[in-house]
């Protein structure tokens, strides 16, 4: 037997799958997803929702007929994983909800994701409370939004701000509440105003510094308590963040990291022979402080699994680690952020400062130039770059892409001045907004 099994058809577990069978053409492999689809985008859902994109099948790269007919790769889809045994290699299955077999495996590949967080407070199980991250999420919100007015998101997250501009893009009237004192806690507080700046100016009503303490309706949600007011509604979104989907491997001698996700090496082996854990719910390293951390994105997860997959197969290949570089769209404003954060630098204990200028993205005076705000944080002794937060009308992602390879190749806050960006006035000005801030930055030494 030369046989593969995969948990989980997101994007590390297919990434690691075709891998594998690529390199390795007479492997079996295996994969067995718990819902309906495979090789999907989450992140396009809130798009769905606003019917931006107008049919769920757009976000679906593959499909399971497709793995299995053009790569060879047995998909299996409503496949349960409902125990396994990692030294006898043997897992448990249930697959359509009522056949039930055993699999033996040589190698496996765990790339079970992560779920969404339900606070286990008051009336959370009631319907009309909904997260948001499988397809089968987005078409049933979709539905429920049919009928439902007053939709209040609790958490200002990336998706709690997409799922706002969506379910505004529906003429809904839309409600964020925030426990923190600012929304999209992954940037700082200065930072982070102006995006609340633009929810505001785009109807959306933001409460922030308010902690949800339960939920009531008879069957279905109708009002929300928090600690300072309470609030009716027609419909709750929670998206109050995501966790590692390990409850299966608690008890099967695996090693644990970071928020409990599993603790793998760069190859993403974890430290059982033969078994591997890819994307959301593995650890990584930050290439910023050289510690593990726990940043679930979608590039990382493709990467981590094509990891993996180029080694079970007798390849080798080693993942260095993460920025976690990020962007989101929030109605008329882009954001973009890389490295660490002023608030992640000081629980690092790192001695750092930090510069913000505002520029335009093009020549002042050409059309339709845009605003761009642009935080760099450096170490004060070292001046090496350790993050930075862009937001502007205009593109955004571009510049925080500069400063992410920046981070990767160790370059000071001084290198940007002297890298040689380019100029034309439909496409930057002459003095591009990071050579500003790096400019800035060398009058504080």
């Amino acid at each position: 037997m030369n046989r593969v099994l995969v948990i989980g058809g997101g994007a590390s577990g297919m990434a690691a799958a075709s891998k594998a069978k690529r390199m390795k053409p007479d492997l079996e492999v295996i994969v067995c997803e718990a819902s309906r689809y495979v090789s999907y985008a989450p992140c396009g859902i809130p798009y769905y929702i606003a019917g931006i994109v107008k049919n769920e099948s757009a976000l679906i790269h593959y499909t399971a007929e497709f793995f299995r007919e053009k790569r060879g790769i047995d998909v299996r889809t409503q496949c349960i994983v409902e125990d396994m045994d990692p030294k006898a290699k043997i897992a448990h299955i249930k697959e359509n909800g009522d056949k039930s077999y055993e699999l033996e495996f040589d190698k496996l590949v765990i790339a079970t994701g992560a779920s969404p967080i339900k606070p286990p407070i008051e009336g959370v199980d009631l319907d009309g409370i909904y997260t948001v991250r499988l397809i089968e999420d987005g078409l049933l919100i979709k539905e429920k939004l049919k009928k439902a007015e007053n939709i209040t998101i609790v958490g200002a997250g990336y998706i709690g701000l997409e799922m706002a501009e969506a379910i505004r893009h529906l003429n809904k009237k839309v409600r964020i509440i925030e426990m923190l004192d600012h929304v999209l806690p992954n940037i700082d507080k200065d930072m982070a105003e102006i995006i609340e700046k633009e929810l505001l100016e785009n109807n959306v009503e933001l409460i922030l510094g308010e902690k949800v303490e339960a939920f009531e309706g008879e069957d279905y949600v109708e009002k929300i308590i928090t600690s300072n007011n309470e609030y009716s509604t027609d419909l709750v979104i929670l998206a109050v963040g995501v966790r590692p989907q390990t409850d299966l491997f608690r008890d099967k001698g695996l090693e644990f990291g970071v928020k409990g996700a599993i603790k793998v090496n760069r190859r993403m082996e974890t430290n059982l022979e033969d078994i591997y854990a890819v994307g959301d719910v593995a650890e990584n390293i930050h290439l910023v402080t050289g510690k593990p951390t726990w940043i679930p994105l979608a590039q990382t997860a493709n990467k981590m699994g094509r990891t993996a997959g180029t080694n079970l197969a007798g390849g080798n290949a080693e993942f260095p680690g993460v920025l976690g570089t990020a962007f989101t769209k929030v109605f008329g404003q882009n954001v973009g952020r890389t490295g660490l954060s002023e608030v992640e630098a000081q629980r690092e204990g790192i001695n750092f400062k930090s510069v913000k200028i505002t520029g335009r993205t093009k020549a002042g005076y050409y059309p339709d130039a845009k605003s761009i705000t642009v935080k760099l944080i450096y170490e004060e002794d070292s001046r090496r770059l350790l993050g930075a937060q862009i937001i502007s009308s205009g593109d955004a992602t571009g510049r925080t892409n500069v400063i992410a390879t920046a981070l990767y190749a160790k370059l000071r806050v001084d290198d940007l001045f002297f890298i040689d960006l380019g100029y034309a006035p439909p496409y930057a000005p002459v003095w591009d907004p990071l050579v500003i801030a790096s400019s800035v930055a060398a009058r504080k030494k």
